[in-house]
């Protein structure tokens, strides 16, 4: 089943319902959170969180045969960023990733080329525009969604009407405040 298709995201959220209630009631976890296979567990205590991090193994191992990635399961302090459902979260701010960044930029040249080239449309890079913008919504990113919807407006002034561009720099602004 292909990574981020909505089926594996169901089944995901279903299989690891499992984990959620161990987390939850066996635990006693406070704050926990979870989307799809990432999670985050908030506490004071270093050791407290070190012995759940031992608890979390052994009971997906056992339970639901699975692991915890030996490089991404992490105790940080709150000080620290994290990395979290492709942002870098900091205590008072949340940024994109470098990658998705990287990603978005060649995605958008790849789907720039392929227009010229005739193999591709404007419709197919607005769309990927628009759902890339909801994403990056989720962080601090105001001038960089500004930076990336001029570029697109200046590239396909014609196509990117003014009614388009508003829209989206509006709705950036409006999920900003």
């Amino acid at each position: 089943m292909p990574l981020g298709n909505l089926t594996s995201q169901f089944f995901a959220n279903v299989y690891l319902n499992e984990l959620d209630q161990f987390v939850k009631h066996e635990l006693r976890a406070k704050y926990y959170i979870r989307y799809v296979d990432d999670f985050v567990i908030l506490h004071t205590s270093k050791q407290q969180l070190e012995t759940w991090k031992q608890e979390i193994e052994k009971f997906l191992k056992i339970q639901l045969l699975l692991h915890l990635h030996p490089d991404k399961a992490k105790i940080v302090r709150l000080g620290s960023s994290i990395t979290f459902l492709g942002l870098r979260i900091f205590y008072n701010h949340k940024l994109l990733k470098k990658s998705n960044m990287q990603k978005m930029r060649r995605k958008i040249r790849e789907l720039t080329e392929e227009d010229q080239q005739g193999t591709a449309s404007y419709d197919i890079l607005y769309d990927y525009l628009e759902g890339w913008v909801a994403y990056a919504k989720n962080a601090n990113t105001y001038r960089l969604r500004k930076r990336v919807t001029e570029q697109i407006r200046k590239d396909y002034p014609e196509e990117f009407s003014s009614k388009e561009i508003g829209r989206l720099e509006k709705e950036s602004v409006e999920r900003e405040q």
